[in-house]
């Protein structure tokens, strides 16, 4: 089953420097946090902060491509967590037909905030993203998954470009 989750924000980790994105059930309290690299991060900051750079960003050229051949994306899913490796997929549509392509949740993400299509995660990774904190000796999960809760606005915020 896929639960559907809207960005709440970018951050940077405290612990570590990495850039988090911050995912949120659209209908409950889940919230998955995906560590990405910092031009991942800064390509999803861009269309967050609806900056615009004077030759398009890989995402832009993707959406101008995908425009042009008259092919749409219906979601994404974040589908896979494994060995602390997040996967994600694209599902296109193209004349009628569904295709799905493999992708880095960074870059599903950053095409989904630039098409304004749904985003999704399948449960098992909501799932096993908590037992995988929960076993994780690199970081207290209580404390992280309280900060991340107890994020505002204001904390939202800090990630810079």
């Amino acid at each position: 089953m896929e639960v559907e989750m809207k960005i709440r924000g970018l951050m940077m980790d405290p612990m570590n420097n990495m850039p988090i994105v911050i995912l949120k059930d659209v209908s409950g309290n889940s919230i998955l946090p995906i560590w990405v690299g910092s031009y991942e991060a800064n390509a999803i900051a861009l269309e967050i902060e609806k900056v615009s750079t004077q030759r398009p960003m890989t995402h832009d050229l993707i959406k101008t491509l995908l425009m042009g051949l008259s092919a749409g994306v219906r979601k994404v899913v974040v589908t896979e967590l494994r060995e602390d490796v997040f996967y994600a997929v694209i599902w296109l549509e193209k004349d009628g037909q569904l295709i799905s392509i493999d992708s880095r949740p960074s870059d599903a993400l950053a095409i989904a905030l630039r098409l304004d299509c749904p985003i999704y995660v399948d449960d098992s990774v909501l799932h096993n993203s908590k037992m995988a904190s929960a076993i994780s000796e690199k970081v207290n999960s209580d404390e992280l998954r309280q900060w991340l809760e107890n994020l505002n606005d204001e904390d939202l915020g800090r990630y810079k470009m």
